[in-house]
């Protein structure tokens, strides 16, 4: 590899790691945000928390990738334009394809990667998520042994625990069951314990009392007990059962799922559409690489340029990126869709390449520039006023603010 293509590829490749990162950081924000709760109403430790929040990066990853890269690269060569270097390797007689090589090689790296990521990697990290979404909802003493708070076992079921003993013993228990829309019952008891009887987890109540009001009546009725069971097992079970669907199987199980798989039975199009959705999906980086250099790989001057062509790539690879997830979302339900998969990124590629080697230039026509440069001076022209105008209204007659 050339120096120059070497000092193009540092630079991209600091650029991505750089937007990538970001991008990674923001979105696994907005994950946690999402999936808060699993941290606060099921009593796991911090150190589980991250472990569970950690595997939702491999499902980010392949979604970033693409994006991160095309900012990177046309960021790069539009500083480069404007730094005159692309005119400087021009005149000095250097191919075309010194500042695209290496481009097409990182893209290709990524590519892989991003294959690899959504096949192998993103597979595992979600089977051991539902696994551990399954346990946590399975274990008893995390979902309702929590001292002082409220914990929602169903609908219109709640469980609140005052005290938890070293030896495993509860001391004050309150729950509300209101699943009845007819009656509503109450249940107090000083102290009790978690036992398994015959295999159904239940809730030992000791010396407490019940109290049953008929909602239509208003009438209250109270029952003291010394012991009570209450069975919990109707809520730990069914929610301890780990379900896997398309997205959480491995290449090989797609391409060979099991017959008996009740959720192949139930949607086998859903199956068939995720394979090729993983086969068709690691081409983005590549293509948009490809798009990037369309329209930024050229020295252009400044009267040529008349939009940004970050925001030109960009807003091309949302399109290309949108009308192929469409197609994959579409293709669950219509098998006829599932060749357009890989005709959205081959033929955005094809095109590409046309335009890249025949010595074209793609960019929007001069009156649509013209048009879109005239829009965005007005609005800021009016962003503007308005600002003045508020920063008038701030000040008192006086001429201070």
């Amino acid at each position: 590899m050339k120096l120059i293509e070497r000092y193009i590829l540092r630079r991209v490749g600091i650029m991505f790691l750089a937007v990538f990162c970001a991008a990674i950081g923001i979105t696994w924000t907005v994950q946690v945000l999402q999936r808060i709760n699993f941290l606060t109403s099921s009593g796991q430790s911090l150190a589980t928390a991250i472990q569970f929040f950690s595997l939702f990066i491999p499902s980010v990853i392949p979604l970033v990738m693409p994006f991160a890269l095309v900012i990177a690269i046309t960021q790069t060569l539009s500083t480069m334009n404007q730094d005159s270097e692309l005119v400087v390797i021009n005149a000095s007689g250097s191919p075309r394809t010194a500042v695209i090589r290496p481009i097409l090689m990182f893209a290709a790296m990524l590519s892989v990667t991003s294959f690899l990521v959504a096949n192998f990697v993103d597979p595992y990290a979600r089977y051991n998520m539902r696994s551990m979404l399954a346990n946590a909802s399975a274990d008893l003493l995390n979902v309702v042994v929590q001292e002082g708070n409220f914990r929602k076992l169903s609908d219109n079921l709640y469980v609140q625990i005052a005290e938890r003993n070293t030896d495993g013993s509860i001391g004050g228990m309150f729950i509300a069951d209101s699943r009845d829309p007819n009656i509503d019952l109450v249940y107090y008891a000083l102290n009790g314990t978690i036992a398994n009887n015959n295999g159904s987890d239940v809730l030992l109540m000791n010396n407490g009392e019940i109290q049953r009001r008929d909602v239509k009546t208003g009438s209250v009725s109270i029952i003291k007990f010394d012991q009570y069971a209450f069975d919990l097992s109707q809520f730990t079970d069914a929610s301890g059962d780990m379900v896997l669907y398309a997205k959480d199987r491995h290449l090989s199980y797609l391409m060979n799922p099991d017959k008996n798989d009740p959720t192949f039975q139930t949607k086998p199009l859903q199956y068939r559409a995720e394979l090729h959705k993983r086969l068709s999906n690691w081409l983005y980086p590549f293509v948009f690489a490809m798009i990037a250099l369309v329209l930024a790989g050229d020295a252009r001057s400044h009267r040529e340029a008349r939009v940004s062509a970050s925001f030109s790539a960009i807003s091309l690879s949302l399109v290309v990126y949108w009308a192929g997830y469409f197609v994959s979302d579409r293709a669950e339900k219509n098998a006829a869709l599932i060749p357009v998969m890989y005709l959205i990124p081959l033929g955005v590629t094809a095109l590409c390449l046309y335009v890249l080697f025949s010595g074209r230039s793609l960019s929007l026509p001069a009156s649509w520039s013209d048009k879109i440069q005239d829009i965005s001076e007005q609005m800021a022209s009016r962003f503007r006023g308005i600002t003045e105008r508020l920063a008038g209204r701030n000040k008192t007659p006086g001429g201070q603010s």
